[in-house]
């Protein structure tokens, strides 16, 4: 792996630790806001998540960005869930009656959980993505000196 690409890298993961750190001061700050104003900011959070899942489709579609086919299915799929649960969202909000609305509360907050679980896990693979790519550009970079 290059320096630049080594460096990139690492800006990543301070943009991603500092977008984490974002979304947990919005999570804490939502807990004394009024329903309207979290609302607000979710449907920010959901717009912003929708265009980020929208770009990476795109650039994997338009081969601007240099990933395998599995890569390619993953951002794929991932928008497409992102947008069954905007449309769930949007729909359920239609439920009247306590006992429904528990329901797409207990929902809401598994699926919360869910996406928390997968983003760490997500971290997790791109931390070992980069060291597989650190080590095979130092097998690239020894193979080109051998010969």
């Amino acid at each position: 792996m290059s320096t630049s690409v080594k460096t990139r890298a690492s800006e990543k993961f301070a943009t991603l630790s500092e977008r984490a750190t974002q979304a947990e001061q919005r999570v804490a700050a939502a807990q004394r806001q009024a329903r309207a104003e979290v609302e607000h900011a979710a449907e920010e959070a959901r717009t912003a998540a929708q265009a980020h899942a929208d770009k990476l489709r795109e650039n994997a579609a338009a081969g601007e960005a240099r990933v395998s086919d599995s890569w390619k299915e993953l951002q794929t799929s991932w928008s497409g869930h992102l947008a069954k649960v905007h449309e769930d969202l949007r729909s359920s909000k239609a439920a009247f009656g306590a006992t429904q609305a528990e329901n797409r509360a207990e929902d809401a907050e598994a699926d919360a959980m869910s996406a928390i679980d997968y983003a760490y896990g997500a971290i997790e693979e791109a931390e070992a993505a980069v060291l597989d790519a650190i080590s095979a550009r130092m097998d690239a970079d020894e193979a080109i000196s051998r010969q």
